[in-house]
């Protein structure tokens, strides 16, 4: 087989429209859009209008509530804190706080603050202060011989 040989799938690439370009082409004159109407002209683009049928998005039901004030927590696994530990990013003997988290790189920023979740596995003993953990995520750091504290601020938003 040689480079000249070499070929597309029959009807895998196709020659793009060339619209205006005279009678002859068929696509001549007014291009394909019919005749006057705000659908002629250039610059129109009427997403989701259904020529005055109810459109899709509105006729579906809608359900649940978004709360428009919810706390959004930066989430970290303790899995990955291990890894940053391991690889000397984070100083374990010392306190690791939600501003060690970020200055690390583990996480990128705090939000409303940093929530600790117990995905992997902890070996290091650590002391943590973060404002939010998972009940598994506490258990598995006192097991491995640490502490995890969730600061106050995060239990009194809470009981707001």
């Amino acid at each position: 087989m040689k480079l000249h040989e070499l070929s597309d799938n029959p009807g895998a690439s196709k020659s793009r429209k060339r619209v205006g370009r005279g009678p002859g082409s068929g696509m001549g004159k007014m291009g394909g859009r019919g005749i006057k109407g705000q659908k002629s002209r250039s610059g129109v683009a009427i997403k989701g209008f259904e020529g005055g049928q109810m459109p899709l998005y509105q006729r579906l039901p809608k359900r649940g509530f978004n709360k428009p004030n919810r706390k959004e927590f930066a989430v970290v696994n303790l899995g990955l804190i291990q890894k940053f530990i391991d690889e000397g990013k984070i100083d374990a003997k010392s306190a690791i706080s939600e501003d060690t988290l970020i200055a690390s790189g583990l996480v990128r920023r705090k939000r409303d603050g940093i929530r600790v979740l117990a995905k992997g596995d902890i070996s290091a003993k650590m002391e943590l202060q973060v404002t939010g953990a998972s009940k598994s995520a506490i258990e598995a750091v006192e097991k491995a011989g640490g502490s995890l504290t969730v600061t106050a601020k995060a239990a009194a938003e809470a009981s707001e």
